[in-house]
């Protein structure tokens, strides 16, 4: 089953952050593509990524047929998705302790969802 391991920033990550060295920082990104590494020898890997600061993201909706991409969000909000992992193991279980591993555990919590099987859907 797949399961999403998402990384929020918010004012706690962020106040962690600040307090970190700068070796601190890269021990912080290099544990991230160590456990990426170790996802992927584990075989349960599918996708990890970090997302860029949100304000850089688009709005898209489609209206009358013409697709509109706008600026936004400009809601000023405390938290915003900073990264996932998306990984395919046998339980929950599992897929928390691999949560466990993610850096950024240490200092706030990750989120872990199952990601809807949509593969007997007809249509």
């Amino acid at each position: 089953m797949k399961y999403l391991i998402l990384i929020q920033s918010n004012p706690r990550s962020l106040a962690a952050w600040d307090k970190m060295s700068d070796a601190e920082r890269m021990d912080f990104g290099v544990g991230h593509l160590k456990l990426t590494d170790e996802m992927i020898e584990a075989g349960v890997h599918v996708a990890s990524e970090g997302l860029a600061d949100p304000t850089l993201a688009k709005w898209v909706s489609v209206r009358n047929g013409e697709t509109i991409a706008s600026d936004g969000p400009f809601a000023e909000v405390k938290e915003h998705l900073a990264g996932f992992y998306l990984i395919d193991c046998p339980s929950e279980q599992e897929a928390i302790g691999w949560a466990a591993k993610v850096p950024d555990a240490l200092h706030t919590e990750v989120e872990v969802r199952p990601v809807l099987d949509m593969s007997g859907w007809e249509f």
